[in-house]
């Protein structure tokens, strides 16, 4: 298993630990991109970009996500509300998960509604 796949499991077992319900795991839109993990947390619908990163890395997990993949992960959003007829129907937040490696083992980090303000 490679270490961002590793570190996508990793992800979905703290949102499940978490009370969320994952609804999909590396949801494409032809070539326009992948989601890693939409999930329920509640009645939110939650886009989930999973951030591996290995000790020595410099910056967190956010600075990983950049303007250009924000773009990108809003836009691939916005496709799967239209294709599943969610769009303007539920309530959605996008969170990132850093999975970084530490001594001893991981560190994990989540941060909720990441793109907000």
């Amino acid at each position: 298993m490679k270490r961002g796949e590793k570190g996508e499991e990793q992800a979905v077992n703290h949102l499940l630990e978490q009370g969320c319900r994952i609804a999909e795991r590396n949801w494409r839109s032809g070539r326009k991109g992948e989601i890693d993990i939409i999930a329920y947390d509640g009645e939110v619908l939650v886009f989930v970009e999973v951030k591996t990163r290995s000790r020595g890395s410099l910056g967190g997990p956010l600075e990983a996500v950049t303007a250009a993949k924000r773009k990108q992960l809003t836009r691939l959003a916005t496709d799967y509300l239209y294709r599943t007829g969610l769009y303007g129907r539920v309530d959605c937040r996008f969170d990132v998960v850093g999975i970084m490696s530490a001594p001893g083992g991981v560190k994990l980090e989540h941060i909720r509604d990441a793109f907000r303000g």
